[in-house]
């Protein structure tokens, strides 16, 4: 399983939310670059969220994300945050995304989402963020009726290249991830799954690595307080993502 290090962006600083809450954001750094350039010296792989663009529906970031992506030359960056349109996907990747979230989408417009996928297969990633066991819309401002299963069935057949599940509940917390619920979708789904929301020690990453069909894990806070180096999460995680030679 591969770590995925998380950059949250909001108002031009890498912060974190706890359980997807604006109005408690805990800021990190007011140089999100410089932030990815510490994580590109121990893995190419890294997850980006333009917050304020997941509420808007429209990418609000795209120059920071920009200059994130020019410190993760050549690595696998997955960007999302307001996709809601073939434009705002084809723009994260002319920005340099390697990979592009799309959440809003996957619930509201499912058929926009497959014909995405199937323009650019392996590079549309659907988000399943999960409130009470509903998946959650708008930057998890609404809530839908469908479960995660429910929306990424939906979607069987298409060339996604995974499914990104966050209990959103956990999200920002460290207390642990939703093992049961991600290894429940991961069972279902036809789609690889990247766990998100509540990882804050390497016991966590262990028990996820552990589970069948699952990618990757992300990894925020637990990287900016300190709890969990970047080393650590690796080893814990048991795949290594190269950084640049």
């Amino acid at each position: 399983m591969f770590v995925l290090p998380a950059i949250d962006l909001l108002g031009g600083n890498a912060v974190r939310l706890k359980q997807g809450r604006y109005e408690d954001p805990t800021i990190y750094s007011d140089d999100p670059p410089s932030v990815a350039r510490r994580f590109r010296l121990h893995t190419e792989r890294l997850h980006v969220v333009d917050l304020e663009g997941a509420k808007a529906g429209a990418p609000v970031q795209a120059e920071m994300i920009r200059a994130i992506a020019r410190e993760n030359a050549g690595g696998v960056l997955q960007v999302g945050g307001g996709v809601r349109t073939r434009e705002a996907l084809e723009g994260y990747l002319a920005l340099g995304a390697r990979r592009v979230v799309l959440g809003t989408a996957a619930v509201k417009d499912p058929e926009l989402v497959r014909a995405l996928a199937t323009a650019h297969p392996g590079v549309v990633v659907i988000a399943v963020d999960a409130k009470d066991g509903f998946v959650a819309t708008e930057g998890w401002t609404e809530v839908s009726r469908l479960s995660a299963a429910d929306v990424v069935l939906a979607l069987s057949g298409a060339p996604i290249a995974a499914v990104l599940y966050t209990d959103v509940a956990r999200d920002g917390m460290g207390g642990g991830p939703n093992v049961a619920a991600t290894a429940a979708l991961a069972a279902r789904s036809p789609f690889p799954v990247i766990a998100s929301g509540g990882v804050g020690t390497a016991a966590h990453l262990r028990a996820l690595a552990a589970l069948p069909n699952v990618e990757s894990a992300v990894v925020g806070r637990a990287l900016y307080d300190g709890s969990l180096t970047i080393e650590q999460a690796i080893d814990a995680a048991g795949a290594t993502s190269p950084a640049v030679a």
